[in-house]
């Protein structure tokens, strides 16, 4: 897409007074798929030279703004991580080509916002943290989950920038699990939970994403039982909050949501090795009707 109404492209290794018709430029991949009639001006992250990738003295993750997917996916997560498969799960989550892979930047899928935003998914459920830079430099910290506050919108203001992401160490040692649903076999994720137990205190978390206009994360103590998460979740999402698209009715998105809470309880319940329970049971496939 010509984005035709762009007078001038900017260099984001300087600084510049915001102005009306701004926008930061990242992968591009959104920026570029649809007309924006409403930009003048670009400034250009790609020259930033930000390390997409580094794990900190305390072991935690620091994923700068401008890591691609490819950069994430082929990133050697080390073996002490016991939540390392959960990254390409999400990558895999993705409704994208290797092209869009190879430019698309996670710090743009968080921006975007969109419920089905899979890095959305990854950062919330690993309780990652945000760090934001104003246009005077100052930093905030905002965590993923409380980040994006509905569709399409998160909690940045006027000229703000997402700098990185944080996942800390203690959530990425401990096991995770995954369940996602769509209405077709390359669709766009309907319902996204991931579940996720903490390696000291035993305590289990689950987020919900997709079938929802925000992520929601929803911790439990140990061992809960299945009508103790069942009702937690359920409450947790207002009944607006449950989204309405092309991509599945918001009773279809509330069903799967609970339905892959109960899975995920049960398979982090079982000791660690056991095989996950399948993600597909004989009567998981959605319905014409359900997805209407």
């Amino acid at each position: 897409m010509d984005l035709n109404t762009v007078q001038e492209v900017r260099d984001a290794r300087r600084h510049y007074v915001w102005l009306p018709g701004d926008a930061w430029l990242g992968g591009g991949t959104y920026l570029f798929s649809e007309p924006q009639p409403h930009i003048r001006r670009l400034i250009d992250l790609s020259r930033t030279g930000w390390e997409p990738l580094r794990i900190t003295a305390d072991d935690s993750l620091e994923i700068a703004a401008t890591c691609t997917i490819a950069q994430l996916s082929r990133f050697p997560k080390p073996a002490r991580w016991a939540a390392a498969p959960l990254f390409e799960q999400c990558c895999r989550a993705f409704l994208a080509s290797w092209k869009i892979w190879n430019m698309a930047t996670f710090g743009g899928n968080l921006c975007n916002s969109l419920p089905a935003g899979p890095m959305i998914s990854l950062a919330a459920a690993l309780d990652g943290t945000c760090l934001l830079r104003d246009q005077a430099g100052s930093m905030r910290t905002v965590r993923v989950a409380d980040f994006v506050v509905g569709a399409g919108r998160n909690v940045l203001q006027r000229g703000e920038l997402l700098r990185s992401v944080t996942l800390p160490a203690r959530v990425l040692a401990g096991r995770t699990a995954f369940r996602q649903a769509s209405l077709y076999g390359l669709g766009r994720s309907g319902a996204l939970v991931i579940g996720a137990l903490d390696p000291v205190d035993g305590s289990l978390t689950i987020t919900v994403s997709a079938s929802t206009v925000r992520p929601v994360r929803v911790w439990f103590p140990p061992s809960p039982n299945a009508a103790a998460v069942r009702e937690a979740v359920d409450q947790a999402v207002a009944p607006d909050e449950w989204f309405d698209d092309i991509h599945g009715l918001p009773a279809w998105r509330r069903h799967m949501t609970l339905r892959y809470a109960e899975e995920i309880r049960r398979e982090l319940a079982a000791p660690a090795g056991c095989a996950p329970a399948s993600c597909a049971h004989p009567d998981s496939a959605p319905t014409e009707e359900a997805g209407r």
